[in-house]
């Protein structure tokens, strides 16, 4: 299946808000509004919204468009531009690297990093897996056997303790063995009375008191939330100095553009998507596919 049958959702739902605009046979000041309401309808959100419709319009008047069909042509390509300027590299220092994944429970924190563990061990790097999430022995075992399948440890310790020397340990572990890259889980909510958000702010401190660097904190969400996703995504971006998003079940959502609102309205990039349950389907995000795909 192409990337674009497997995002059918989104695509039908953006395809679907633009039935209005698409009715219109000439360019004249309704035909904002239409526009307007599909990307907000779209998830796309209205501070992006209201930058899009701006910058396409002010083309549009400049190039003398009275065409709906290249209205659409221009704000296909400054969605791409809008998505392209950030840089969604996952960063590898050249020792010990660790790589944060936080978000709520549920979200498919662990799911994401077994996946990421398998498809690079198929690299050919080592990993060591932290099972950081000790409030969830589900967790713990679903992280287990994530690491049969692609050849890591885990490092873990008893229900309940601390995060933080779970994933500390882990580092040690990894530096001791020579390996270069650390997949640490961390819990969705605490079972204490500290707050979720301090444990996390406490847990890249102590993860960085060993031989590794914290060169990645990924927030995982959950697509199917939409703009649910974006408070939640204020909410972890303050704590836990978030450098990406890892978007998950986008194959099974219509709310695809809440992709734009978290780009653009907190400055994170989005560098993985999921698309299903395989190993494979855990993909780098690639704008232009994304965007062409919505209009394809």
């Amino acid at each position: 299946m192409t990337f674009t049958s497997r995002i059918g959702k989104v695509r039908a739902s953006f395809t679907g808000s633009l039935t209005k605009f698409r009715s219109r046979n000439e360019v004249d000041g309704l035909i904002w509004e239409d526009l307007e309401e599909a990307l907000l309808l779209a998830d796309v959100g209205a501070t992006t919204t209201d930058r899009l419709i701006n910058e396409v319009r002010q083309l549009s008047k400049e190039e003398q468009v009275n065409n709906p069909e290249r209205v659409l042509e221009i704000l296909q390509r400054k969605m791409i531009d809008s998505l392209e300027s950030s840089n969604r590299e996952l960063r590898q220092d050249s020792s010990l690297s660790i790589w944060l994944f936080v978000g709520v429970n549920g979200v498919g924190k662990t799911t994401t990093i077994g996946k990421l563990a398998s498809q690079r061990n198929s690299m050919g790097q080592k990993i060591v897996l932290a099972a950081g999430d000790t409030f969830r022995a589900a967790a713990v075992e679903q992280l287990k056997q994530w690491a049969e399948l692609s050849e890591s440890t885990v490092i873990s310790g008893s229900e309940g303790a601390d995060p933080s020397s779970v994933i500390f340990d882990a580092v040690e572990h990894a530096a001791s063995k020579g390996v270069e890259l650390v997949l640490a889980d961390t819990a969705g909510r605490v079972h204490t009375k500290s707050n979720l958000m301090e444990e996390l702010q406490k847990i890249r401190r102590v993860a960085e008191k060993g031989d590794g660097t914290v060169t990645e904190t990924l927030l995982v969400i959950d697509a199917t939330t939409g703009q649910n996703g974006l408070i939640q995504a204020r909410q972890f971006t303050e704590a836990a100095q978030v450098t990406g998003v890892a978007l998950t079940k986008l194959d099974g959502t219509s709310r695809g553009g809440i992709i734009f609102a978290i780009n653009e309205e907190l400055g994170i990039p989005v560098k993985l998507v999921g698309i299903g349950e395989r190993v494979e389907d855990l993909l780098p995000f690639e704008p232009t596919d994304f965007v062409n795909a919505l209009f394809d």
